[in-house]
């Protein structure tokens, strides 16, 4: 987990609990695939609660706080996440 100050719109742990496993399992997936990921660098719950931050504040990604991913980071897994159906489309 990060050192960072929480936002409101961060997950909390009971619903990290029920997406983990899925992300994790997309994770291992990519790897096992060797899809341009080899030793995870970014945390998976601070990238969902960056994708999170933009959705529950209505800011571009541009305007990601500096304490959070980096914008092209949360944002290349939203893209990703909604391509291939792992995030569910309204």
């Amino acid at each position: 987990m990060t050192s960072r100050r929480a936002y409101r719109s961060d997950l909390s742990e009971a619903r990290w609990a029920l997406i983990e496993p899925i992300l994790t399992e997309w994770r291992a997936a990519r790897v096992a695939r060797g899809l341009g990921i080899n030793e995870p660098v970014r945390e998976l719950r601070e990238i969902v609660n960056g994708i999170v931050y933009v959705n529950r504040t209505g800011i571009g990604w541009d305007y990601l706080p500096h304490d959070l991913q980096p914008r092209s980071t949360v944002y290349w897994y939203f893209c990703e996440w909604e391509r291939d159906g792992t995030a569910p489309t309204p």
